[in-house]
């Protein structure tokens, strides 16, 4: 029997194989190990491929779609309503392989390895971001156990740390005075790995025509683009903007029953870290709009005037999700003011 779809449930060494035939009849199960997995697959006729959207996932759908087979990729919790028994690798196999088929089944966009360089650099960076805070707050609190007190903000520390170790009145005994120094040379190394990322991220910018269009919208910089643009890939698999938002979690929860709709706080689905992005964005853009006049009279405050200011930052956040997916589809510029023809 020719095998038409295939489910693979990935793993480090091991993966396990689930295929059925045209009629859904299963004809393939079987573990695979690491290195027999481009043997297998080669030797193999051209079928619709199903896995699991986590580690590796990406690598494996790139080198299959290579060998001319139909790979899609599903999120984990689209597939475990699929899982018969306990689970298992066998059973997980099967679950994703039955899902793959599914005529409304969701699909997790495939990338290339290009942008996941560039999201690598984006993950990277964040990293330190986190840990160049935390390394602030940790020489902030043993400082502030001698009674020396920094104000909040990074700035401050790199401002005053200096003269704390040059003043030879305050008390710090020497191994402590040692130890906020070797710190706070920690902290600048971490500032200064952020920077290089930074510039990487931006030397990538100016290279993609894509990402510079979406840094013409307000609250887009070219951080927040070059993330957009490497995540999305082809923006044309969403069928409208509000796809785009749904699939960043910026758009309500439903909790609806009986024909009355409840609508809840936004989905929070999707990427953390774009929907962080554009939301920060979207608190720039209402900062501006706070202190120009021109902006009076405008949708955005109109939005203000009506609801809270956090409110208003979702709500721009939802509108540039929109306006990005619409820039990417017709490979259109940004206009201030643009008006759809009727």
């Amino acid at each position: 029997m020719k095998i038409t779809t295939i489910g693979i449930d990935l793993a480090k060494t091991q993966f396990q194989v689930h295929g059925v035939d045209e009629r859904g009849k299963a004809v393939l199960k079987k573990p695979l190990k690491r290195g027999q997995m481009v043997t297998f697959f080669a030797n193999l006729p051209p079928c619709l491929i199903g896995m699991e959207a986590c580690g590796s996932a990406h690598y494996w759908a790139n080198k299959l779609q290579g060998m001319g087979h139909t790979v899609k990729l599903i999120a984990p919790q689209f597939v475990k309503p699929y899982v018969k028994t306990n689970k298992n690798d066998a059973a997980d196999a099967e679950a994703i392989c039955e899902a793959v088929s599914r005529p409304n089944m969701r699909f997790v966009p495939i990338k290339s390895p290009e942008q996941q360089a560039v999201l690598a650099l984006h993950r990277a960076r964040q990293g330190f971001v986190k840990a160049r805070t935390a390394q602030a707050n940790q020489i902030r609190g043993l400082l502030a156990e001698h009674g020396i007190i920094i104000p909040r903000g990074i700035a401050y520390i790199g401002r005053q740390l200096p003269e704390i170790l040059e003043d030879g009145e305050n008390g710090l005994p020497d191994i402590f005075r040692q130890l906020i120094a070797r710190l706070g040379d920690h902290l600048k190394e971490l500032d200064r790995q952020v920077r290089e990322l930074e510039e990487q991220i931006q030397s990538w910018h100016r290279e993609s025509a894509a990402s510079r269009k979406l840094a013409g919208i307000p609250g887009i910089g070219p951080l927040t683009a070059s993330a957009l643009v490497a995540s999305i890939g082809d923006a044309g698999q969403f069928e409208n903007g509000r796809q785009l938002a749904a699939w960043l979690g910026l758009v309500p929860r439903q909790h609806s029953s009986g024909g009355k709709q409840t609508l809840l706080g936004i989905s929070k689905r999707g990427d953390s870290y774009l929907r962080t992005l554009l939301i920060h964005g979207a608190r720039a853009v209402i900062r501006v709009a706070e202190r120009k006049a021109q902006h009076a009279g405008s949708w955005l405050a109109g939005v203000m005037d009506r609801r809270h200011k956090n409110v208003a930052a979702v709500a721009v956040a939802n509108k540039n999700a929109r306006i990005v997916w619409a820039l990417l589809v017709h490979d259109r510029e940004y206009q201030a003011g643009y008006r759809a023809a009727a």
